[in-house]
């Protein structure tokens, strides 16, 4: 057994019950920040939003139980521990909830009109960032909810980081920034349209703490040159 795969059956309980209650909570708050402002049970595409998230979800947590249980753990870590990243998270969460809100308003009063297909492709874009998201967990298993540097830390410079220092953000754009048109909304993308902000303001931060925290950190900032976009920034 891999040595990250081990913990005792009293961990595994407590990291499967935090799990579940997570999980059970996710439906919860889409009913809450875009059903209630909906205003209706009628809304397909929330539904196939759902799909598309949950399905994916779903699977990372199964996969990551069995092979690398740790990383979950890191995962469900929330509170930050760096000042400013915790300004970042609770301004933009005001932003960020406010895109389903705002969807779920004009799914009510018929603000937009988006074809189906532009729904349909839009999941589809969403699924892909998850993909993403998933390969990033698989080559680092440090990729923590929060900015901290823990003991025995790993630096990661193959795979996708080997094109760009910040490949998860990458998939997080293409999962949350679209997520108004997967909803039927074209209003909402304007409190969206503060997520790639409020990454630049993590990232910023995040590279002072590893340069500070993490080995060998500053030398791959100088061998891989670009944050976020290739050739970019």
């Amino acid at each position: 057994m891999d040595i990250k795969s081990q913990m005792t059956p009293e961990e595994r309980k407590s990291l499967h019950k935090t799990l579940f209650t997570r999980l059970s909570m996710f439906p919860v708050f889409l009913g809450l920040a875009v059903l209630v402002p909906a205003g209706t049970f009628n809304y397909w595409q929330l539904y196939a939003y759902l799909l598309t998230v949950t399905i994916p979800m779903l699977f990372v947590l199964f996969y990551f139980l069995k092979h690398d249980p740790q990383f979950l753990v890191r995962r469900m870590k929330t509170k930050e521990k760096e000042k400013a990243q915790s300004l970042i998270q609770i301004t933009f969460s005001v932003f960020f909830l406010a895109g389903y809100i705002i969807s779920g308003l004009d799914h009510r009063y018929g603000w937009s009109d988006i074809p189906e297909i532009y729904v349909l492709l839009t999941d589809l874009i969403i699924f892909l960032g998850y993909l993403i998201v998933f390969i990033v967990f698989k080559q680092n298993s440090f990729a923590a909810r929060v900015v901290e540097v823990e003991k025995n830390q790993e630096l990661i410079t193959t795979g996708l980081y080997g094109i760009v220092r910040h490949p998860m953000y990458i998939g997080v754009l293409l999962m949350f920034v679209p997520t108004p048109l997967a909803l039927g909304s074209w209003w909402g993308l304007i409190p969206m349209a503060t997520v790639p902000f409020a990454l630049v303001f993590r990232i910023l931060n995040e590279e002072k703490v590893l340069k500070r925290d993490l080995p060998g950190y500053v030398d791959y900032c100088n061998k891989t040159r670009y944050r976020l976009v290739p050739g970019v920034w």
